[in-house]
């Protein structure tokens, strides 16, 4: 009904940027709030950063002024730009999204894409 896509991962050398998008398709009403999330090898899925339908930003702390996240709405894509990377921002990083979709009716879903490998290496 709803999928979710991520893209732009690879390898980056400490100090480089990529930038990462995710577009959802399918038979979308709305999307609420977008988020990045990223698990590294060993360790739990955490969040990195949350926008709003109404492009209100969220960012924890380790990627405060480095990461950037914004949003086309009518594109159904949410971005993140990635500077100043570090080896620790090593992981798998994966799209959220709230969702209305419709299908015989209105039905709210959360959504979640495959994930995209992030390594940051010399």
């Amino acid at each position: 009904q709803v999928q979710v896509v991520e893209s732009g991962g690879g390898l980056v050398q400490p100090g480089g940027s990529l930038r990462l998008s995710c577009a959802a398709s399918g038979n979308i009403a709305s999307i609420y709030t977008m988020g990045w999330y990223r698990q590294a090898p060993g360790k739990q899925r955490e969040l990195v950063a949350t926008i709003t339908r109404a492009g209100s930003t969220n960012y924890k702390d380790f990627v405060k002024g480095r990461f950037t996240i914004s949003r086309d709405n009518a594109k159904n894509t949410v971005y993140l730009q990635m500077d100043s990377l570090k080896p620790e921002d090593t992981a798998v990083y994966y799209c959220n999204a709230g969702v209305l979709i419709v299908t015989q009716g209105y039905r709210n879903v959360e959504v979640w894409g495959q994930g995209t490998l992030v390594t940051v290496s010399s």
